[in-house]
């Protein structure tokens, strides 16, 4: 069974000086330079990605679609209600039920979920800052992730030194 490569996005800067509902709350000026930077690391780094599972929040969304205008092919992309806010279990119960025909997802939430999600994963805290990225290489298939060691790769807010290949 071929590896599997699980990237974690956290969303960019949201803007809170709006009053908008939580998941409507848009990205900040810094967030909407932010996520095509993190879609530039992508691009260079990982290069193919078969499907994007996001947070229906607006600043996720909106920070998938300008990270994925920077990939030569953008992926299927979908939208899940149970994304949103989600704890690490909760993303995790998402993973373990991806498809068995994909190999490179991006999954973009929010913290605290995404940190702890890394954490379940690789047992390493990783901070997770607006915009930050862990790559994580999952042994065997979707359905045991958890079960058994995964390896962190990468981790960091693009562009930056932290995120080695």
């Amino acid at each position: 069974m071929p590896e599997r490569i699980l990237i974690l996005l956290r969303h960019a800067k949201s803007d809170w000086s709006g009053g908008e509902a939580d998941l409507l709350r848009p990205l900040a000026k810094r967030g909407r330079r932010q996520a095509p930077d993190a879609g530039r690391w992508l691009a260079a780094r990982i290069g193919r990605v078969d499907l994007a599972f996001v947070s229906p929040a607006e600043r996720a969304r909106s920070t998938w679609q300008l990270a994925s205008a920077e990939l030569a092919a953008p992926p299927r992309t979908r939208f899940d209600d149970r994304a949103y806010a989600a704890s690490g279990s909760a993303l995790l119960g998402l993973v373990r039920e991806l498809p068995d025909d994909v190999n490179t997802v991006v999954l973009v939430g929010h913290n605290p979920g995404i940190e702890d999600l890394v954490s379940t994963l690789t047992g390493q805290r990783v901070p997770m800052p607006t915009s930050s990225l862990a790559v994580i290489a999952l042994p065997g298939s979707w359905s045991t992730a958890g079960h058994s060691s995964a390896e962190l790769r990468a981790s960091g807010r693009p562009p930056t030194n932290e995120l080695p290949t």
